[in-house]
């Protein structure tokens, strides 16, 4: 009870600083990642992951003041251009922005968003680079594993780092994605830094499996008992999966979504921690 207590009490400080203080940095023609961040934390007031509602509607009429546009949320001309604001960037359309399309919004120096979007263009190529880097198959990618990835990706891209802003990095990714605050980030976390149409992850939502369902459809497709299922059995795998819960199945869209896994792969064999890591809430470990 103390602990939830202290947890509403740090949320209506962080709530009470944001509406007194000026937002942050707005203005600047660029961004840090940390002043970034400081901006987000300014407007997601209740710290849900989200900029919505009223939010939503502080932060666009701010925004609009610091471009010198008309910033009265009661004006008929304001709710247009927010109304067009959002169709241009809320690309998973759900009326609130999160901290991947806030980052395609701001003006971010460093924008390491848009540099693993030239390193990582598809679901299948984040899959192989997601085996790449989970180095100890844990099925996180924890802080030295993701300084790896970013260092990489980094290089990829011919942006200069030193050690110091390499780790300032790992900080804002682990604090932009880590949603359960764990120091880590899981496959559905690392996947929100896909580009939403890409992310096939988000295709499974409403179908996640646990421990127990995994393990018995897993067994049935295990047909040998090997460990592994291939890349046919996979297919016949997600289409009763679709099946079961109703879902239309798009023979284009499962064909994406099997190269996807199957990139998980080790030479055509997908082992059950793989395809867990994928099908489950959590991977066992």
């Amino acid at each position: 009870m103390q602990q939830l207590n202290a947890v509403a009490v740090q949320q209506q400080e962080r709530s009470n600083y944001s509406a007194l203080s000026q937002p942050p940095y707005l203005h600047l023609a660029e961004l840090s990642a940390t002043q970034f961040i400081e901006i987000w934390n300014h407007f997601d007031t209740d710290g849900n992951g989200y900029i919505e509602g009223k939010e939503l509607e502080n932060f666009f009429r701010e925004l609009e003041i610091a471009r010198r546009g008309a910033g009265d949320p009661s004006n008929s001309n304001f709710r247009e251009k927010m109304k067009e604001f959002m169709q241009k960037f809320d690309k998973n359309a759900d009326g609130r922005i999160e901290m991947s399309e806030l980052a395609q919004i701001l003006p971010t120096e460093e924008n390491f968003l848009l540099c693993f979007r030239e390193f990582v263009g598809s679901s299948s190529e984040f899959m192989a680079a997601w085996r790449r880097y989970d180095t100890d198959r844990s099925g996180y990618i924890e802080a030295n594993e993701l300084k790896g990835f970013l260092s990489d990706l980094l290089k990829k891209a011919n942006r200069h780092y030193d050690d110091q802003k390499l780790h300032e990095y790992t900080q804002t990714i682990l604090k932009m994605f880590d949603l359960n605050g764990d120091g880590k980030l899981g496959l559905s976390e690392m996947a929100r830094l896909l580009p939403v149409q890409e992310n096939f992850l988000l295709k499974f939502q409403g179908i996640k499996l646990t421990s127990e369902q995994f393990n018995a459809i897993f067994t049935f497709y295990d047909k040998d008992g090997n460990g592994y299922i291939d890349e046919q059995e996979l297919e016949a795998l997600l289409r009763d999966l679709y099946e079961k819960n109703k879902k239309e199945v798009d023979t284009k869209n499962l064909t994406g979504y099997k190269k996807s896994i199957m990139a998980l792969s080790d030479g055509g064999k997908l082992y059950r921690s793989e395809l867990e890591i994928v099908l489950c809430r959590e991977p066992i470990l």
